[in-house]
């Protein structure tokens, strides 16, 4: 009988493949939920509306999940890059998801099905702190993103820049209270954008340390 020792190497990469399957898990678990439940409308609702409802356990667990897997990825990054405050920023996004699903945002406009159109009449308390923690927590992405930029490549730093660019332009546009269906997309477009980031800066990763 063998074993596989369990080497830095395989730690590193152990922890950076949670970098790896957080945007999947986050954006096809959404993108189920949002086919399938009644009343959820992409061009109207962000996906923390999802945390409501009879099956909103299962936005809420999406959020522990890939809050979970980005803490991982940021200790993966943590030992592969000299720059500490990229690591860090990104793991305070991962603690931000997981607040986000125990504080979860409050219905609005037609969902779960029975609530009124528009914005909450009033909003719960934990309805505010989801916002504080999500808005705490996309500004360390945000963050993170020009942080880890500066240990790449040049090619890799700009993307990685951009990326956070745009996502803050993204999250400018609902945190504005806007209620345009491209400021709605526009957001989700974000979020793709920056999960796409985790992932392809996560597998760049892995092949440097395989290197």
């Amino acid at each position: 009988m063998t074993t596989t020792a369990i080497t830095p190497r395989t730690i590193s990469l152990s922890l950076l493949t949670g970098g790896l399957l957080a945007g999947p898990v986050f954006v096809l678990t959404g993108l189920l939920q949002g086919l399938t439940r009644p009343g959820f409308d992409f061009t109207r609702h962000p996906a923390s509306v999802l945390a409501n409802g009879s099956l909103g356990f299962v936005q809420i667990t999406n959020f522990v999940v890939t809050g979970l897997l980005t803490i991982a990825a940021a200790a993966g990054i943590r030992r592969v890059l000299p720059g500490r405050w990229g690591p860090r920023l990104l793991a305070v996004y991962g603690v931000s998801l997981i607040c986000v699903g125990i504080f979860r945002a409050d219905p609005q406009d037609g969902f779960p099905l029975g609530t009124p159109a528009g914005p909450p009449s009033s909003v719960s308390w934990h309805g505010t702190l989801h916002f504080v923690c999500g808005g705490i927590g996309f500004a360390a992405l945000v963050a993170a993103c020009f942080a880890i930029a500066s240990h790449l490549t040049p090619a890799r730093a700009w993307y990685s820049r951009i990326t956070g660019v745009l996502f803050l332009a993204g999250f400018a546009g609902v945190a504005s209270g806007s209620t345009s269906p491209a400021v709605t997309l526009g957001f989700w477009a974000a979020v793709v954008l920056a999960w796409t980031w985790l992932a392809t800066t996560s597998v760049h990763l892995m092949r440097r340390t395989v290197a």
